[in-house]
């Protein structure tokens, strides 16, 4: 009677319904290729609460909010949300808390989710409709038939992706990208089982990269995901192109002295699919002590089994590991144990005619984009080079979904990439005197991938960054991601000349560029024009000019996120640091005239600004016409950079108050910088 009441409830239409990602076909299917278009005709949508009497985003008790796979091929999703149940952090960040659930006073079946796209958080906002079989879900769900948590972030990505059918086979180091905005590496075990037979070493078998004693002190807080490609011989039962999680390793020692390590795995079916010496035979645990072989099949859940070290590497083609993110949004090295507290990223774009020169085979390289790199202390520094794949059959697929290992059709959307570094004496060099010298570190090859990243050992220095595709004259958007323990700073080499471009302003000098993302949130940082007393409660972001008074040395470009036709009138005023202030407060500024002003306030997604500023310190303010108008932006900064040498007494001082100044700025408007309110 109770589910009636409800069900009738929702068709009056009091709860929310997403026209957007409406409870159709066109949410479920693409192009009607995978194998669940045979239910199209069985698929109907209910909300939580008319398929169970207490329905819960989670459970008190973790097995039952473990996730469990549907008829939806997306065990490489699943595999990467088991990341969120490690890490409350991360949940937390991606599935916000404090929202209304089924039964509270605030209930509307609206919920939200974020997840990491191409260098910023996104948010995704669905309803509770949920496609289901004879009353129950058809797709992801948790142990427990009243969870809901990744059903409804299943739902989200598909969103995002464009549909259900978009997240049929993928990759499960791109969904833990998404859903953690950190790295993750895939390491072929099929590529060291072909090194073995073909008379490499005996213990190549196992890499040092893939030695999971490296990784002992890290096993709580990354995840590691293994993936089958193909079934031969004993693996039969492993099923084909099928990814798993490794929950945790132990060594034991057998009864005869010797010792093994055991890997305990989780099949996202939620059942066993394996036998083996570990298996249901107790083959195996007849040889560890018993109260070793009970106590670890007492954590032994459902769906899971046990193979030991040198099995594993045999049958499984692929190992994935997503760094471990601390609390802070760190990532810890794989290979180091480190945490990298730094991070630098700056996007970047291969285009035709202009910067897509090719790989080094070509003669056009030197055209590709070129990036700086700064490195102040030895150490570890990662870089990757993410590159945007967009689907050509839907606008709104983000994320271009693809086997576990690969098909003839995974790479129909990305480019090969790769990335080529130099270091070099000083940051004015001779660019083809440069590429002609040995590298510092690069990509061994090109690679059909969404993302590449090096690991490396630099010495301070500077160091010049060509990421580039293996064909000339294909087109794409990337991001370029540093991360490292010690300070790194990086930057565009040159502004690209653009018809917007004042005469002679990048006939002589270096440019800088950096991008900051921010957002405005009502009640918090929407303070509007100038033209309201709310005004400097806007983001605040620091800008710093170097070279001296003269032709333009600083270009200014505010953009909006917001589809077509949707735009907010948007512009910005650059106010100057009074001498001798170290704080950036409102006080500090109330009384000031800006330096420079993009007005007035226009209806585009972008507007840009050359200026002509005197060295100093600067704050960029970007506003909205009206207050209270919420929004996310990014503001790209390219400022010139003073070829004139500077003695080192001074050098020292100004850098000393750069860098004050800047953490200061960041401190104060880190949340605006990354994208999210203050905890």
């Amino acid at each position: 009677m109770e589910l009636r009441g409800r069900r009738r409830e929702h068709e009056e239409g009091a709860l929310f319904q997403d026209h957007s990602f409406p409870a159709e076909n066109s949410s479920l299917f693409s192009c009607y290729s995978t194998p669940i278009s045979e239910f199209r005709s069985q698929i109907s949508w209910l909300r939580p609460q008319e398929q169970c009497q207490s329905p819960r985003l989670f459970s008190q008790i973790p097995q039952e909010s473990h996730v469990k796979q549907g008829i939806l091929g997306d065990c490489w999703f699943l595999c990467a949300c088991t990341m969120l149940e490690k890490n409350r952090h991360l949940l937390d960040k991606v599935v916000p808390s404090g929202q209304a659930e089924w039964g509270d006073q605030g209930y509307s079946g609206r919920f939200w989710f974020r997840f990491w796209q191409f260098g910023r958080w996104v948010e995704v906002e669905v309803d509770d409709r949920l496609p289901c079989i004879a009353q129950r879900l058809c797709f992801s769900h948790c142990r427990s038939s009243s969870v809901f948590w990744v059903s409804l972030l299943e739902k989200a990505y598909a969103k995002l992706c464009g549909s259900y059918e978009r997240l049929w086979a993928g990759q499960v180091a791109e969904a833990l990208v998404d859903l953690t905005g950190g790295l993750a590496e895939r390491w072929s075990l099929k590529d060291c089982r072909k090194e073995k037979e073909e008379g490499v070493e005996e213990n190549s078998l196992v890499p040092e990269k893939l030695a999971l004693d490296s990784l002992v002190d890290m096993k709580d807080g990354c995840l590691m995901s293994c993936s089958v490609h193909s079934s031969p011989g004993s693996a039969s039962e492993l099923g084909k192109y099928h990814a798993y999680n490794v929950m945790e390793w132990v060594d034991v020692k057998l009864l005869g002295g010797h010792r093994a390590r055991l890997l305990r795995i989780r099949n996202p079916w939620g059942r066993r699919c394996r036998g083996g010496p570990w298996g249901a035979s107790w083959q195996g645990w007849g040889r560890l002590e018993p109260d070793c072989a009970a106590r670890l099949l007492s954590h032994t859940e459902e769906g899971e089994f046990w193979v030991e070290e040198e099995e594993f590497f045999k049958e499984f083609d692929e190992v994935t590991v997503g760094y471990p993110i601390d609390d802070n949004g760190h990532l810890r090295s794989l290979h180091t144990g480190k945490v990298l507290t730094h991070s630098q990223q700056v996007h970047g774009s291969w285009v035709k005619g202009h910067s897509a020169g090719g790989c080094r085979n070509n003669s056009s390289f030197v055209s590709n984009p070129k990036f700086w790199l700064r490195v102040c202390e030895s150490g570890e520094v990662l870089v990757s080079v993410l590159q945007r794949c967009v689907s050509g059959s839907s606008e709104n697929c983000k994320v271009e979904g693809r086997q576990p290992g690969g098909s003839t059709e995974q790479h129909q959307h990305c480019q090969a990439i790769g990335v080529h570094i130099w270091k070099v004496e000083k940051r004015r060099l001779n660019l083809q005197k440069t590429l002609s010298k040995t590298l510092c570190v690069f990509t061994r090859c090109h690679t059909y991938d969404r993302e590449v990243t090096l690991c490396c050992q630099l010495s301070p220095g500077y160091y010049l960054v060509i990421p580039s595709t293996f064909l000339q004259d294909v087109e794409a958007r990337f991001l370029l991601r540093v991360f490292s323990a010690g300070t790194v700073s990086l930057s565009a080499v040159k502004l690209p000349p653009s018809p917007e471009t004042p005469m002679g302003s990048l006939s002589d000098g270096e440019w800088e560029t950096s991008s900051l993302e921010g957002k405005w949130l009502r009640g918090e940082s929407t303070g509007g024009s100038r033209n309201f007393p709310t005004h400097l409660l806007n983001p605040r972001l620091p800008l710093t000019v170097t070279s001296e008074l003269g032709q333009p040395n600083a270009r200014i470009t505010l953009r909006q996120h917001c589809p077509p036709g949707e735009c907010q009138a948007i512009g910005f005023h650059i106010y100057q640091v009074p001498g001798g202030t170290e704080d950036q407060d409102q006080e500090s500024l109330q009384d000031q005239e800006p330096q420079v002003s993009c007005v007035p306030h226009r209806y585009t997604q972008e507007v840009s600004m050359w200026c002509s500023l005197s060295p100093g310190r600067y704050i960029i303010v970007p506003s909205t016409y009206q207050p209270d108008c919420e929004g996310c932006f990014t503001v790209t900064i390219s400022t010139k950079i003073d070829r004139k040498p500077v003695r080192s007494r001074e050098s020292l001082g100004r850098i000393l108050q750069e860098i004050h100044f800047i953490r200061r700025s960041f401190s104060i408007h880190r949340h605006w910088i990354q994208g999210f309110p203050p905890d």
